[in-house]
């Protein structure tokens, strides 16, 4: 009997691990479901036609492709530029506003000026190696976000020595599934037997 009790808990808990990835999803979806919605109350309620709503969901729409294709042509909108030099006027959210901003371009691939790099670090104590993005460097000092799992936007901070380092070959995408996985979607099974 402790055995059929202990296969029925194991098969329950492999049936949960592989419906949470359909959960989160279906949760992103509702979260979007539910902005747009609102967002649709507001605009309806205020005009209290579906016509004018209509309009509106179209230019913004309209609006959103012609901001999006002028950042790919040009790298910047003006719309997103007078958008910036408004915020940046605004105590604290100005502040927000730019680290947010900094955080995306990081992990957008458009974003060619910012360190997208994956290395490896001893971290918390020596001889345990984490994967960690490289968001700054300053001569031989790294800025490293070290991120935690499941989640990998939260996690800590850190100035490490570049000599402290091993570069991985891992790309953000890799080492963000890496860590959503906790280390199942792992391919680099090399650089985790050279590491020290």
């Amino acid at each position: 009997m402790n055995e059929f009790i202990k296969r029925i808990l194991n098969d329950f808990l492999i049936g949960v691990f592989a419906v949470i990835p359909i959960v989160v999803v279906l949760q992103i979806i509702l979260f979007v479901q539910g902005l747009v919605s609102d967002l649709f109350q507001v605009v309806y309620g205020f005009a209290d036609s579906y016509l004018y709503t209509a309009i509106v969901f179209v230019v913004s729409f309209i609006l959103l492709i012609s901001i999006g294709s002028t950042i790919v042509k040009k790298g910047r909108s003006w719309v997103i530029g007078v958008f910036d030099y408004v915020i940046a006027r605004i105590p604290f959210l100005n502040t927000i506003y730019r680290v947010l901003k900094k955080v995306i371009n990081m992990l957008s691939s458009r974003e060619q000026t910012m360190t997208k790099e994956v290395v490896y670090v001893e971290y918390p104590k020596e001889g345990i190696w984490v994967p960690a993005y490289v968001t700054n460097k300053h001569e031989n000092k790294y800025v490293l976000f070290i991120p935690t799992s499941p989640n990998p936007t939260s996690g800590f901070t850190v100035i490490v020595d570049k000599s402290k380092l091993i570069v991985s070959s891992m790309n953000i995408e890799e080492a963000t599934s890496f860590i959503v996985s906790v280390g199942v979607d792992y391919n680099k099974v090399s650089e985790a037997i050279n590491l020290p």
